[in-house]
């Protein structure tokens, strides 16, 4: 068997692993994970059709599964079962716990399917893996609050929550969640809240009660990212000059606070910010490397960092 058919067999394979997994899964979809031409792919799906697979659908609207077919157990390479250590280590430690035992019943399925000798490889391999973090996993009043908010996601259902801001203040909110993101060791939910009318992010771990009701949303919704990118929140426009020798330590740090543009200079990284924090969360950040670093605009950033400097310094005396 020459190279040619080689690749058709591990590409006939995958496409229908891409069938298995999704609803629906487009030609033009499939040409470009492969590196293929749409009309590939259509002879393809053809190959499969006539080896017996029920393919429901056609050439410019998608392809499916015929509803109750059933296949037999997929099988796994080294290679994969290797990455599925390695993920579920990196589950362990970053997975929200509402989510762990589902996650870990689905990877007692995994392994169940595994032949012998791949599950010696586990057993020889896991424990040489692991994952180091160094900072606490957060506590969650509320049992399933995640699988309770995706599921209101999936069938578009307004939620009710109790919610605990920073300054312990408790109100109950009516929203449409657009997505669950996890950034600096939190689980957050985007949503639209309906009492302030607008797009909001709240912390998972502070909501203190939470029901899904029979409500529809009220509107469509985009992805995720584009509600983070683009927040109606007001904003402030923030110029810094850092000094060089400390740009590789903000890597993490400056995208969070709004980085929109960053410009080398004689004088050092000229730095623009879009922030929503300027009260008090962008004062706090830049106190971590003042001394490295000259505001540029605005003004009353200077004021505000002055205050908190003194503030501090009232505290150390």
């Amino acid at each position: 068997m020459n190279d040619h058919y080689l690749k058709k067999l591990d590409r006939v394979t995958a496409i229908l692993t891409q069938l298995q997994s999704k609803p629906i899964v487009r030609a033009q979809d499939l040409a470009q994970k492969f590196e293929v031409s749409v009309r590939t792919i259509y002879r393809d799906v053809k190959t499969l059709e006539n080896a017996g697979i029920p393919i429901v659908g056609e050439a410019g609207s998608g392809y499916s599964l015929m509803d109750g077919y059933k296949l037999p157990p997929v099988m796994f390479t080294k290679e994969e079962v290797l990455s599925f250590i390695t993920a579920e280590k990196l589950m362990q430690k970053f997975l929200h716990q509402s989510l762990g035992n589902h996650y870990q019943t689905a990877m007692e399925k995994v392994r169940s399917v595994l032949k012998y000798s791949d599950r010696n490889l586990i057993q020889n391999i896991e424990n040489q893996i692991d994952i180091f973090n160094y900072q606490p996993k957060t506590e969650d009043t509320i049992k399933n609050i995640i699988p309770t908010i995706l599921e209101s996601i999936a069938e578009k259902r307004q939620l009710i929550m109790e919610y605990k801001t920073v300054d312990s203040k408790i109100s109950t909110r009516t929203i449409e969640v657009v997505g669950v993101f996890f950034e600096f060791n939190y689980w957050y939910i985007m949503a639209y809240c309906i009492l302030r009318n607008d797009f909001r992010q709240f912390r998972v771990d502070r909501i203190l009660q939470i029901s899904k009701t029979q409500n529809p949303f009220l509107q469509e919704y985009g992805q995720i990212n584009d509600y983070r990118k683009n927040s109606n929140g007001n904003k402030t426009k923030v110029r810094l000059l850092v000094d060089k020798k400390i740009i590789n330590h903000l890597v993490n740090s400056k995208k969070y606070y709004g980085l929109t543009e960053e410009i080398e200079t004689e004088n050092g990284i000229e730095m623009t910010f879009e922030t929503e924090w300027i009260d008090e969360g962008f004062p706090r950040w830049l106190i971590t490397f003042a001394d490295f670093a000259k505001v540029l605009e605005p003004e009353s950033l200077t004021v505000k960092l002055k205050d908190l400097l003194i503030k501090i310094s009232g505290k150390h005396q």
